[in-house]
């Protein structure tokens, strides 16, 4: 058996009974943060540009747009939705061989159970699956490193989480899978050198044909197999040979990946998470930042070459280069003492003062660090004064990392955050409450009328 058919057995094995309770408590914890993020974002530009091109779908029997009232089609709505959870880079993580952020999953799980008329249970399970199946990936082989970008495992856990929910059989689900994999491989210049708006955007297009590959296979076509280990396969154009054993998977005789996924306090990329906080103790010791003389940056090797190695991180042009740069995330958190999403307004990255500042920054990559990686996730600043003094301080474990986790209520209040202009108090209310109880959901399609915005 193909490793498309081994992931394709698994997920059509798997039923909700099998997943324990404290794995589903997480699933809403991290649906709650999605939606947060989604709904912020409602106004952010990709998010615009993509909704006007869904709008041009409309499908009344098929998938919501997050914050309005239009259906379009469940792969184009898996698109805007897809983006909306990715858009401030705000939304969970994960670290192993390959990063990833497996709530981008999120989303498009929510479109397709909508147009399925799934149980709020049915869309539970597809999340944790596609978690599962994308941080087991991820586990598996490093693509970053080969040019290729990691949403390319996208393909495969929404493949497969869309056809649980629109309940195909195994091989209907390989298909998917071959389809998917086959035709949208991505390259990993989205997150290379000055950014672009399709860096918050590449996840939702793999999702997008995810769950355009199986509603191909629902009506019988069949993609290039195996996908995997053919002579121009997967292994051989871009992951490198791997091995995968399911058995090991959740549900089977390992535990379910996605209580092990890192939430975000700060909107920022997950590698710089630590160094915000080493910042801002750094900033009790530091009278006026006019005194800081220089700032090095200590970091592991995926921080450094993700972050800090690019010219352009000295000098950002996008708010998508901003929040991908450890020398201006480290800048504001010493300037202002905070990061929100009004840290990257053009306004501020392009502030001559904090451009100034930036020239003092140096980041390097420190092997010991490096070692402790994925497993910690830390960062060091050492901040020269002019006194002569020098403020050194290293975060291990970020808050939201599974050794420092968010609460419920902590995850809670940055939902209220996120949606505060344009929630009122009664309807954050009622959306927290619908998500922690998901489980007794009957139809997805009956709850999405509560996201539609003021």
């Amino acid at each position: 058996m193909n490793v498309a058919q081994r992931l394709a057995e698994y997920v059509h094995s798997i039923k909700y009974q099998d997943v324990p309770e404290n794995v589903i408590h997480e699933t809403k914890k991290r649906i709650v943060d999605s939606l947060g993020c989604g709904i912020g974002s409602y106004k952010a530009e990709p998010v615009s540009i993509s909704r006007k091109v869904a709008k041009s779908a409309r499908d009344d029997d098929g998938s919501t747009l997050f914050g309005t009232k239009t259906k379009s089609t469940p792969d184009l709505a898996s698109f805007v939705n897809g983006i909306m959870v990715r858009y401030f880079d705000y939304n969970d993580t994960y670290l192993s061989k390959e990063p990833a952020h497996p709530s981008d999953n999120i989303g498009p799980c929510f479109s397709v159970a909508e147009a399925e008329k799934a149980t709020g249970k049915d869309l539970l399970l597809s999340i944790v699956l596609a978690y599962e199946i994308q941080c087991r990936l991820c586990d598996a082989a490093d693509i970053r490193h080969r040019g290729w970008d990691h949403v390319c495992y996208g393909l495969a856990s929404t493949a497969l989480a869309a056809s649980k929910l629109m309940g195909l059989n195994v091989s209907e689900m390989t298909e998917a899978v071959n389809l998917a994999l086959n035709s949208h491989i991505t390259m990993r210049q989205v997150r290379a050198g000055e950014l672009s708006m399709w860096k918050g955007c590449s996840f939702a297009n793999a999702a997008r044909n995810g769950v355009f590959s199986a509603l191909l296979a629902r009506q019988g076509m069949t993609g290039p197999s195996p996908i995997f280990e053919g002579e121009m396969g997967f292994f051989k154009q871009v992951s490198g040979p791997f091995q995968i054993n399911t058995d090991d998977f959740g549900g089977k005789n390992g535990t379910f990946k996605i209580a092990e996924t890192y939430l975000k306090f700060f909107p920022a990329e997950i590698h710089s998470q630590t160094s915000i906080w080493a910042a801002l103790e750094a900033r009790k010791e530091i009278e006026n930042p006019d005194d800081i003389v220089s700032v090095e940056i200590a970091s592991h090797e995926a921080g450094y070459t993700i972050l800090g190695r690019d010219p352009e991180k000295w000098n950002p042009m996008t708010k998508e280069t901003a929040d991908h740069s450890l020398p201006y995330i480290v800048a504001m958190a010493l300037l202002e003492g905070k990061i929100d999403n009004s840290t990257y307004s053009e306004k501020k990255y392009r502030d001559p003062k904090t451009l100034d500042l930036l020239k003092k920054f140096t980041v390097v990559e420190d092997k010991t660090l490096s070692t402790m990686y994925p497993e910690a996730v830390a960062n060091r600043i050492t901040v020269k004064l002019s006194s002569g003094k020098a403020v050194t301080k290293q975060v291990d474990y970020h808050k939201g990392h599974p050794k420092n986790p968010m609460t419920d209520r902590e995850v809670e209040r940055k939902f209220e955050r996120l949606t505060r202009k344009y929630l009122t108090k009664n309807q954050s209310r009622k959306i927290l409450d619908l998500a922690w109880g998901l489980d007794k959901v009957k139809n997805v399609k009956t709850i999405l009328p509560s996201l539609v915005l003021r």
